[in-house]
């Protein structure tokens, strides 16, 4: 009997050190994801190196689901460039093309005016209440290239977050019953 007790409590340890290991996989993972995140940040100089294109106001040259890379360098913006850019107020960054550019007299700083290609008019209906041009601290980065359709995937897991939860317990349960 103390024989059998044995073997259950060796299956039990054996258990117990893989379902470790798995976590501590797991972990590995999501770390090594974060580091890549961070060094791509500090690579490109913008605090989100990559973005997924929300909507149809760049198409034709960008469409829906399109993923941009973004560098941000101490170069002065110029007209026609295309960035992405925080307004005050709204939590999901813009996508849009620099249509003009205007320097302040006073302190030399350059503020730019932006409008999607899509769009008819100008961006300042997008802008903070009050605001005509936006400043440097707002833009996040200028669009170097960019992935056709990869980013279709977040758009359906941010619009349909059932599928999302799927795929995170499918992903979950794989972990749980890898064998290694």
């Amino acid at each position: 009997m103390a024989w059998v007790r044995d073997q259950i409590d060796a299956v039990k340890s054996i258990q117990i050190r893989q379902l470790l290991i798995q976590a501590v996989s797991l972990g590995m993972i999501v770390t090594s994801a974060l580091i890549i995140w961070k060094a791509l940040m500090c690579f490109t100089g913008s605090e989100s190196p990559v973005v997924v294109v929300l909507s149809g106001s760049m198409e034709p040259g960008f469409k829906r689901g399109d993923i941009l890379f973004l560098h941000m360098s101490k170069d002065p913006i110029r007209a026609g460039e295309i960035v992405v850019f925080n307004v005050d107020g709204r939590e999901i960054p813009i996508v849009h093309r620099v249509i003009k550019v205007h320097e302040r007299k006073d302190t030399g700083e350059v503020d730019v005016l932006t409008k999607g290609d899509n769009n008819y008019g100008d961006d300042r209906l997008l802008y903070a209440h009050g605001q005509q041009w936006l400043q440097r601290h707002h833009i996040m980065g200028r669009a170097v290239g960019f992935l056709p359709y990869v980013g279709w995937v977040t758009i359906i897991m941010t619009e349909k977050p059932m599928i999302k939860y799927l795929l995170i317990g499918a992903l979950g349960l794989l972990v749980i019953t890898s064998k290694d």
